[in-house]
């Protein structure tokens, strides 16, 4: 057998010849211990104006994640080409551990393993080099890992248990994986009182799932109760996540639990309430539940005087998960104090950061009632004769106290502004004061959307807690496929656990002072949904709302991006936010007959749009988006002489072009502000160097009156000018795309192979003549 190089094989070789022999000769199973080309996270989604892209150089993968069991990952190896050194791959593979959480990290050329051990033995050092048959076998980095995660005595039937899996392949995140390890692991450990904190949008309820199969199965409980404040919520879990546990699983259902099932979901008010009678959770033992789960656990339920609290404390013996996206701490109620620090986290932050979750884009906009107040005049009567107060009214009085109708209207005809400039169907939420604003609201939308209200009346609808109609049309709401309602107004009914997948606007017509409700109303709009074209989402934000993404508490930095038209004016300074609102997380809020003036007289109009970004760093820029652009250009390439000879020498334009979206630039955007007939480079050197600009068709008609053709035959000439032609009407992009040659004109003038081996010769004098072509159209000198 003939001497292998290794320095002439690829990762992939090494790994096949060298990395994983070695790794299965130290008895560990390919099939069930060994995984390869391991995505842990797919990347964040990057938005720039209207268009998002993956930044998929930001994706995290492993080529190797090894397992004590399925579910129960161990180790993480990053293989180099041979060009590497031993541990050129280490630091990588020990930021994939810290993903993961697991305490061993190995680096490999091939030549030999690199490692790293978070947990050393007095005598150990943390890292070391070793040659390929000594790697180490699975039951030692099992050892270790127990070490690591505390675990040592803990039963392995119980953190060993597999997961629940299903025909659809379906495989918890590395984030659930986390989570529902870290849960099990507490329980081996003994705890009875555990919190989970995950974003809204990161699955809670599937890995809540997982989480009871793997204990129920282990026989560690038998009787669990889930206990949820929507009954839609409820309904959701039944037939989706939990499905699998069919006939032992039942909804609470006339005020009877059923000792006949194990797996109860209910309704905290299906079993409690202010009277005796009503408390028919005491009609079983305290025993009797050997698990509770309190899904959404930050909307009251570790209040002293809560209803959730007697619950919990009647069955203080069972094993007390707390799930939330937003965890307590306040005076008044404190979920972290009741169920102790969180066993995990998983923040709104990371969510976006890793790629799980849809990043947002805010439009703040100002109304002048708003922003500087109005004072009635003395002795003016509402619409209904009533004297109005003699006082100022501002932002937080409008549709709690005072209704500006011509305020409502304006708002409405906003909203459907950008819809009807972005997408008509596209699901959007409302929040408004009360169930009185969210009919208000409700009616014009009706009318600024015209026609669109005429051929669907579901076009809009009110869904809040004493609508009948409404709440009818919830599923319809948060069903992907169902087109209908496209707009829906609420106040408090849509804040949290609706799982709607494809909402693609949030609008906040609502006083938020409050980081828990923030957070919840954010989560609406956070999911991904790819095959409904939902990667990101838009808040329009009329009472200022937004400004708690500054609040240190927030753990998501938005991406926020409006580009307003050239007159709109700059921003007033922002008043300091109030103290926290009463807003009532259980349900709607109903005026309950609150006193409000409503006046029809008074006219309103937007005074400002915010003009904010996310830079690279994850902080807020608020400056223009030219003004970014050529900040970011000049961090790449500090002159035009630089930028100039980066271009010229590239091998493909679209490789300068990809770098500048790595820092955010889409050029697209860029042409909306400068004018979509300039190509990539032109609109380059305008916005960042302060170079006159020539429009594509300028640049291909400057080459086609020099001699530039003359040393071609005519039918290579025809060619190069009908490629000019294409970078005229397409850009730099069509030129070196040989699949151009597949479209008229270039069909007439033969296949793409006879016009590029009988008019050019040979494929590479066809490229090194593209290449000349591209130096005559970027020739400055030239085409000053």
């Amino acid at each position: 057998m003939p001497t292998i190089n290794k320095q002439d094989l690829s990762e992939t070789d090494i790994c096949d010849l060298f990395i994983t022999p070695a790794i299965k000769d130290a008895g560990w199973d390919q099939s069930s211990q060994i995984r390869r080309e391991v995505t842990l996270t797919p990347g964040p989604i990057v938005v720039r104006g209207n268009i998002s892209t993956r930044n998929k150089k930001k994706k995290k993968f492993a080529d190797y994640v090894l397992s004590w069991v399925i579910g129960v990952p161990l180790a993480v190896v990053e293989a180099k080409s041979n060009n590497h050194s031993v541990s050129h791959g280490l630091q990588q593979a020990l930021g994939y551990a810290e993903i993961l959480v697991v305490p061993s990290a190995f680096s490999s050329n091939g030549e030999a393993f690199a490692a790293h051990n978070k947990v050393p033995a007095a005598a150990e050092k943390i890292e070391t080099q070793f040659p390929l048959d000594q790697f180490p076998p699975p039951q030692i980095l099992w050892q270790r890992y127990k070490s690591y995660r505390g675990i040592e005595n803990a039963p392995e039937e119980l953190v060993l248990q597999p997961y629940h899996s299903d025909s659809s392949g379906k495989e918890p995140r590395y984030y659930q994986v986390e989570a529902i390890n870290r849960v099990i692991e507490a329980v081996a450990k003994g705890q009875k009182r555990l919190l989970l904190v995950m974003a809204t949008g990161t699955g809670k309820t599937y890995t809540t799932f997982q989480i009871i199969w793997r204990l129920w199965k282990a026989k560690a409980v038998r009787r669990v109760l889930f206990l949820v404040d929507r009954n839609i919520l409820a309904d959701q879990t039944l037939v989706n996540d939990f499905k699998p546990f069919g006939s032992v699983m039942a909804k609470v259902k006339n005020r009877k639990i059923d000792p006949a099932y194990e797996i109860h979901l209910a309704l905290y008010q299906a079993i409690t309430g202010p009277a005796a009678e009503d408390k028919i959770f005491k009609n079983v033992s305290p025993d009797f539940f050997d698990m509770i789960i309190i899904d959404e656990c930050h909307r009251g339920s570790a209040a002293e005087d809560s209803a959730w609290r007697e619950i919990l404390e009647y069955f203080s013996g069972a094993i007390q998960l707390g799930m939330t996206a937003t965890p307590k701490e306040t005076k008044y109620v404190s979920n972290l104090t009741y169920f102790g620090d969180p066993v995990y986290t998983y923040s709104l932050k990371q969510g976006i950061e890793d790629g799980f979750l849809a990043p947002y884009k805010v439009i703040r906009i100002d109304i002048d009632k708003d922003l500087y107040g109005w004072t009635p005049p003395s002795g003016m009567t509402d619409d209904l004769g009533r004297e109005i107060d003699d006082r100022t009214y501002n932002q937080k009085d409008m549709d709690r106290i005072l209704v500006l109708n011509q305020r409502t209207k304006l708002v409405a005809g906003r909203v459907m502004q950008f819809l009807k400039a972005t997408d008509p169907y596209a699901k959007t939420i409302i929040f408004c004061e009360d169930i009185d604003h969210a009919e208000r609201m409700r009616s014009a939308i009706v009318n600024a959307a015209g026609q669109l209200a005429i051929d669907n009346p579901k076009y809009v609808m009110r869904i809040t807690g004493d609508s009948v109609e409404g709440k009818a049309e919830l599923d319809n709401f948060i069903d992907p496929e169902s087109k209908f309602p496209v707009i829906v107004t609420t106040s408090e009914l849509l804040t949290t656990g609706i799982d709607a997948k494809t909402c693609k606007l949030i609008v906040l017509d609502k006083t938020i002072n409050s980081m828990t409700t923030f957070k919840q109303i954010i989560g609406r709009g956070t999911r991904i949904e790819e095959e409904h074209n939902k990667f990101y989402f838009t808040i329009i934000d009329f009472k200022k709302a937004t400004e708690l993404f500054r609040d240190p508490d927030f753990d998501g930095e938005p991406v926020i991006i409006y580009e307003p038209g050239p007159n709109d004016p700059p921003v007033p300074p922002d008043p300091e936010p109030g103290a926290d609102d009463d807003d009532i997380d259980g349900g709607d809020v109903d005026d309950g007959g609150t006193y409000k003036f409503i006046v029809s007289g008074v006219s309103a109009r937007i005074v400002a749009e915010r003009i904010e970004y996310i830079g690279p760093d994850g902080n807020l820029i608020t400056e223009s988006y030219r003004d970014f652009t050529r900040k970011q250009i000049k961090t790449e390439f500090a002159s035009l002489d630089e930028f100039l000879r980066r271009w010229n020498s590239a091998e493909k334009k679209q490789a300068i072009i990809e770098l500048l979206e790595e820092h955010g630039i889409i050029l697209d955007n860029l042409a909306e502000i400068v004018g979509s007939e300039y190509g990539a480079f032109d609109l380059i050197c305008h916005i960042a160097y302060d170079q006159p600009p020539l429009t594509r068709k300028e640049r291909a008609d400057k080459v086609k009156k020099r001699n530039y053709f003359t040393k071609y035959g005519e039918p290579a000439r025809a060619v190069l000018n009908a490629l000019l032609d294409k970078y005229a009407d397409e850009g730099v992009g069509t030129l070196e795309n040989a699949k151009v040659l597949k479209l008229k004109p270039f069909t007439d003038m033969g296949t793409p192979m006879e016009i590029i081996n009988q008019l050019f010769g040979s494929k590479t004098n066809y490229e090194n003549a593209i290449q000349e072509l591209e130096q005559e159209l970027f020739n400055l000198e030239q085409t000053a």
